[in-house]
């Protein structure tokens, strides 16, 4: 085991149990395993579906006495978390690297970005949302917001530290109790990172746990009667499995799912600037990113030079080991990754498109890839590939290109590169996606936006900045009146 990896903010409390306001064993460990090296860094507790329904049934009993707290103490542990998160950065961003696969400037932001989203949770107590209704002169009409009691939220294993944060620390600043279920991938960055600064902001007891756990642990979060919402960060399939759960349970379900975005490079672009946009947006991170650009459509008089200029890059970026130096892209995060990206170029490859650069790997590190003559029906167009893959396909319509961006079940993220500002804004208004960033690529995430998709990409709700207060609370209607009026009967 790689005792290095352990920072002093983490300590060694944690390693084989689970949270839940103390550290406690686990039934079960696993080890945490670097990708980049196949190095064991820890071991980790692993819940059962017992494990969740003690969890919710603590978090439900202490979930009242949160919210009976003021609005400024709930501010005030946020504000610490928020000030816990900036001082270790560098110790928790080398963590991210390792358990995720990431490159340092990664595990970077990851953790700035938590740092924002504590500090922007605290500031939706300075305005809670309430309205004064019409009413009768002598009663008092109001609707406000309360909280749901315990949510639960699953995250994933490419951005664990945002993903589950970005609702974690909404829902507790409202009022609500917390069950975090982190992908056992990256159960450290997604689920001990939290608890732990947490745990040292002084949060309550009781008022979160922390369990990674697999697909029956996700279940048992999805029907646990003690839970009232649930927030799903993953891939489509999963959802749709936690949506059919939610659903039967009636609970409330926030879906974040995958995504097949494009990126439309208009005939007017630089190509030296739609070209760092599409490599970026294509290969950050590998390509394990929900709005990754996984398509991107070129008017036909740039595609031969844009190409060109991908391949270029492609040939130069260093693939390696993230925490090695200056390297660009590191590892997949599993075999099954790998062989699932390798299987959809080569299949590509068959069909017909052209493999311009890349198309290999050693171990799990996948070259950066460029397919030239990419098509509707081809596995690399269809499906999302979760893999550091371009996909080059030339229009010669605004209108063709239109119809390509929206040929797809998803509907997450989109970018508009062009000198033409007006006409990109015009196919952006007819893009079926919950983002459209003219003169940028399709991965984009400032935290205080609202950030949520449509179709297969979700459910069609948001979570960040003003949607967070719709996410994690409800309206409750309350009239008051001096005295209890007589009824007719």
């Amino acid at each position: 085991m790689d005792t290095a990896a352990q920072t002093s903010t983490l300590g060694t409390a944690w390693e084989g149990k689970i949270f839940n306001g103390v550290w406690t064993d686990a039934g079960a460990t696993a080890d945490v395993i670097e990708p980049a090296t196949g190095t064991v860094l820890a071991r980790t507790g692993i819940a059962g579906p017992a494990d969740i329904a003690s969890a919710a049934q603590t978090a439900a009993a202490a979930q009242p006495g949160w919210y009976a707290i003021s609005e400024q103490q709930r501010a005030a542990i946020l504000l610490k978390a928020a000030d816990l998160f900036e001082a270790n950065a560098e110790e928790l961003a080398l963590w991210i690297a390792r358990e995720t696969g990431g490159i340092i400037p990664k595990g970077l932001r990851e953790v700035h970005a938590a740092v924002e989203i504590c500090r922007g949770a605290a500031a939706m107590l300075h305005d809670i949302p309430s309205r004064i209704l019409a009413s009768a002169p002598e009663r008092l009409s109001i609707a406000r917001r309360v909280p749901l009691g315990v949510v639960g939220v699953i995250s994933p294993f490419n951005f664990p530290l945002i993903l589950g944060l970005r609702a974690v620390a909404p829902a507790l600043a409202i009022g609500n109790a917390v069950v975090l279920k982190p992908d056992p991938q990256t159960p450290v960055t997604g689920g001990v990172i939290i608890a732990r600064i947490f745990e040292l902001a002084e949060l309550p007891k009781g008022v979160l746990h922390m369990l990674p756990g697999r697909v029956d642990v996700g279940e048992a979060v999805c029907t646990d009667p003690n839970i009232q919402m649930v927030a799903f960060t993953g891939s489509t399939t999963a959802g749709r499995r936690v949506g059919e759960l939610c659903g039967k349970n009636l609970k409330k379900v926030s879906l974040e799912l995958g995504g097949k975005n494009s990126v439309i490079v208009l005939g007017d672009a630089d190509i030296a600037s739609a070209a760092s946009n599409v490599a970026f947006g294509a290969w950050f991170h590998q390509g394990q990113i929900c709005m990754a650009s996984g398509r991107i459509l070129v008017e036909r008089s740039l595609a031969p030079a844009l190409t060109a200029a991908l391949v270029e890059k492609a040939n130069r970026l260093p693939v390696g080991d993230p925490t090695s130096g200056q390297v660009a892209l590191g590892p997949l995060i599993n075999e099954r990754q790998r062989d699932r990206v390798h299987r959809l170029v080569t299949e590509t490859i068959a069909a017909g498109a052209r493999l311009a650069a890349g198309g290999t790997f050693d171990k799990l590190f996948y070259k950066p890839t460029v397919l030239e003559g990419v098509r509707p029906g081809m596995p690399c167009f269809d499906e999302e590939i979760f893999g550091p893959v371009v996909n080059i396909i030339p229009f010669d319509t605004t209108a063709e290109a239109i119809a390509l961006a929206n040929d797809t079940e998803y509907g997450l993220s989109a970018g508009i590169i062009s000198r033409d500002v007006g006409r990109a804004m015009n196919i952006g208004r007819q893009l079926k996606t919950g983002h459209v960033h003219i003169n940028d690529q399709s991965v984009a995430d400032d935290i205080v936006n609202p950030f949520g998709g449509r179709g297969a990409s979700g459910n069609g709700t948001a979570i960040g900045g003003p949607a967070s207060w719709e996410e994690f609370s409800m309206w409750q209607w309350m009239t008051v009146q001096a005295e209890a009026p007589m009824k007719p009967f």
